[in-house]
């Protein structure tokens, strides 16, 4: 047996649109038509189906019996439509990756290349969430992490390992103490009230044991809490600071910052750390552009 025909979709369209919101004039304008062919579409429906389904009142419009039965009808099952197609195309769309980094990682080197990562990878869209202090090893609420570290990992990571770093002590050209640290001797900073951050307290006891100084011999100025901050205040000329080098990197080549005595590895590697479940894709892609950016930077 065949089911009986359904009505023609955009004649019905056309009702649906003019019974919504009454008038001809504005369904053409939704429906981006002339008036002339809502008109044409309704008498084409009405034709088809044997009945009136509007009653002209004056020059407005007003539903017969019939069509407020159809209007009903239509109505509902055009927004169920509409409700499921939005809901496939939020499904199409990968939701965005959930990528967490150290506040000053964020700010100094992440932000900088989020128009080539764009270029680069345009299949991959992120969510980038400043974090502080360290990592939980469970990662809540991001996906992956990239972050300055050190071995041994969290057995609940898997790690994609991008670069090592490298730090060194830089200052801003406008210091006033700069003419005594430019003569190349590492010893010099043992005359500096140092500028140091309270997220790597080790840093400057690690740089002097690898040029022969003793840690203990060091004289600590102004201090922050983060690395950003640090940076910040070592631009403006406050004082020596010590940093990673990827993070300085613009400020060296326009000028900003000097390196006096280069950079030196450390035991600390940059990485890029998922939960060990993940099975995202995008993670393994995001690391390899990560791991070209590093090996491309100064």
């Amino acid at each position: 047996m065949t089911a009986p025909a359904l009505p023609p979709l955009n004649a019905l369209r056309a009702f649906e649109a003019a019974a919504r919101l009454g008038s001809l004039s504005r369904a053409a304008i939704e429906l981006h038509v002339t008036h002339g062919a809502i008109s044409r579409q309704i008498k084409l429906l009405e034709d088809d189906l044997g009945l009136a389904l509007f009653a002209r009142a004056g020059r407005g419009l007003r539903l017969t019996r019939a069509g407020e039965q159809l209007q009903e009808a239509a109505g509902a099952a055009f927004a169920r439509i509409h409700s499921a197609a939005a809901e496939l195309r939020r499904g199409a769309a990968p939701a965005a990756l959930v990528l967490g980094c150290p506040g000053s990682v964020l700010a100094r080197w992440m932000i900088p290349r989020l128009d080539r990562l764009a270029r680069d990878l345009p299949q991959l869209t992120l969510h980038l969430s400043a974090q502080e202090g360290g990592f939980d090893p469970q990662l809540p609420g991001l996906d992956a992490a990239l972050l300055l570290g050190k071995r041994p990992w969290p057995a609940d990571w898997q790690v994609h390992e991008l670069a090592g770093e490298r730090i060194g002590p830089v200052v801003s050209p406008r210091y006033a103490g700069l003419a005594s640290l430019q003569q190349g001797r590492p010893a010099a900073l043992l005359d500096e009230a140092l500028l140091h951050t309270a997220s790597r307290p080790q840093a400057w006891p690690d740089w002097a044991r690898r040029h022969g100084l003793d840690p203990a011999a060091l004289r600590y100025g102004t201090g922050f809490d983060h690395l950003y901050y640090l940076l910040e205040a070592a631009v403006a000329g406050m004082g020596v600071a010590i940093a990673p080098q990827q993070l300085v990197s613009a400020d060296l080549a326009a000028g900003r910052l000097l390196a006096p005595w280069g950079f030196a590895g450390t035991d600390g590697v940059w990485a890029l750390c998922a939960p060990k479940r993940a099975t995202d894709p995008r993670i393994g892609l995001l690391a390899e552009w990560l791991r070209r950016e590093l090996a491309d930077a100064p």
